[in-house]
């Protein structure tokens, strides 16, 4: 994700920090400022980056869920509303969306038990003060204190626990609804009827923000709302792509290269048959791949006729031909690439692009269409005869 930057490597996992979420920081630096002054805004801006490194570990224990699986995480990203971690490819198996979706909350509820026994422990022998839970209950910055530190992170991890297990999908309770449905009712119905949740939750969510003048729960809703449609694009698109193997997919009828071949051939190609991507072959073996952008990059930085070979990506993903059109999909967003090789065995057969699965995809949408307008053409002449 753009404007984010590493801070730390847990467990192979890079933590990214996107810019914006320094604006919660002075946040809570404002915040515990007005009630506590300047030491209140240290104390604030504490308070929040203590409570990231809680959703830090929020995010992890869903990647270190997804890794048991064989599932790659690319990062875990801070936002200003919370993390992302961004697994290499969807769960295959409903079970394994659920224990990975459920590991996140857990891992709060564990903090959350330390903190109480901490804090339990304190009130006990008289360290801390019971008189101060009035102030926590009214959910104002507490003073700066390591009990005001231990209270306000308990709460925060109850919060933070309650509200990712509401069943509002993409939230963590809503996948853990539709992983639970989808061993039952299918993927592609579990996620419809989860979006459908997720999204008259948000309106509900968004509605009291506004009325109650809590523009902050209003933008959560709205994020829940887009991102529960996404989501339900991302099920539907996923349940589509499964139906077909990338082996019967391929192009095979595409315009390929030799290695003694130059540059001016590809563009020639790439005028007269608007094909992006072009196979680098010797003999029967394909020793790389050239595209549309290599050329672009070549003719704009030297004027001189090159041989394709001086041009073309050496370093190719490989797939093989009983893949389907989703599993491949995936492949290229964990390994960060547009165009891959699909292979049989050993033996080369064609390219596959992005650009070809989305077009995949259209068509899959518009034969389905289809099929449902004839089922109800069916069922209204049946109705009709009756």
């Amino acid at each position: 994700m753009g404007w984010s930057f590493r801070i730390a490597q847990v467990a192979g996992i890079d933590i990214k920090i996107h810019l914006t979420f320094f604006l919660i920081v002075i946040l809570g630096a404002i915040a515990g400022g007005a009630s506590h002054g300047a030491v209140g805004a240290a104390f604030g801006a504490l308070l929040i980056l203590l409570l990231f490194v809680c959703v830090t570990l929020h995010e992890l224990g869903h990647g270190i869920a997804a890794r048991a699986f064989g599932i790659p995480v690319r990062e875990i990203i801070l936002l200003p509303l919370g993390g992302l971690a961004l697994l290499g490819r969807n769960p295959s198996k409903a079970w394994h969306e659920l224990v990975i979706a459920a590991a996140g909350p857990l891992v709060n509820v564990i903090i959350a038990g330390v903190l109480l026994l901490v804090a339990g422990t304190a009130f006990a022998f008289g360290v801390f003060d019971p008189d101060t839970l009035g102030e926590m209950g009214r959910g104002a910055f507490p003073a700066p204190s390591i009990q005001g530190l231990t209270l306000w992170l308990l709460q925060a991890n109850i919060l933070l626990v309650l509200f990712n297990m509401i069943p509002a999908f993409p939230l963590d309770g809503g996948r853990i609804l539709r992983s639970v449905l989808a061993m039952v009712i299918g993927f592609r119905r579990a996620t419809r009827i989860a979006t459908f949740l997720g999204q008259g939750i948000a309106v509900v969510m968004g509605i009291l923000g506004i009325i109650s003048g809590n523009f902050l729960l209003a933008l959560v809703a709205v994020f829940i709302f887009l991102g529960a449609g996404q989501e339900n694009a991302e099920g539907q698109a996923r349940t589509m792509l499964d139906t077909m193997r990338v082996g019967d997919a391929y192009n095979r009828h595409a315009l390929t290269l030799d290695i003694g071949d130059r540059v001016s051939k590809v563009v020639d190609y790439i005028l007269t048959s608007y094909q992006p991507d072009f196979a680098v072959m010797q003999g029967g073996r394909l020793v790389g791949i050239v595209t549309r952008e290599d050329v672009l990059r070549a003719l704009a930085s030297d004027t001189r006729d090159l041989y394709v070979t001086g041009i073309m990506q050496r370093e190719f993903v490989r797939v093989p031909s009983s893949a389907t059109l989703d599993e491949v999909r995936q492949v290229m967003s964990a390994q960060g690439t547009r165009v891959v090789a699909v292979y049989d065995g050993e033996i080369y057969l064609g390219l596959v692009s992005i650009e070809d699965i989305s077009e995949a995809y259209a068509v899959l949408s518009y034969l389905e269409r289809q099929q449902e307008a004839r089922r109800a053409q069916m069922a209204r002449d049946a109705s009709s005869g009756g």
